[in-house]
């Protein structure tokens, strides 16, 4: 339930970011998962790259992933929301493109 309320709350409040953000006429929607199929997981933020960010996360069981630290990519138009830094605990929602490979469709802070 708690992770549900959270997929709803994230999607409502990042996409009129993400839609100002991006120009859909050149997008591959085929390859974007659906809020349904992400999944999230509460991590430490390490470092803000452009298009990447280091976490250090526990383990994931959903994805069958260890605990680890790692560079995350993220999905075309998301951004770290003013306010979180390195050092802050966070929630990222990850989801699988069409290549298999998890990247971040989503950030908030944690509660």
């Amino acid at each position: 339930m708690r992770k549900t309320l959270l997929a709803t709350v994230l999607t409502v409040a990042f996409a009129p970011a993400a839609m100002a953000q991006m120009d859909h006429s050149k997008m591959d929607h085929s390859a974007m998962p659906m809020a349904a199929e992400m999944v999230h997981a509460e991590a430490t933020l390490n470092a803000i790259g452009e298009d990447t960010i280091n976490v250090s996360h526990g383990p994931i069981a959903e994805i069958g992933w260890p605990a680890m630290t790692m560079n995350m990519p993220m999905m075309e138009g998301v951004k770290v929301p003013e306010g979180i830094a390195p050092g802050d605990k966070i929630i990222i929602m990850l989801g699988q493109g069409a290549d298999g490979i998890y990247a971040i469709g989503g950030v908030s802070a944690s509660e």
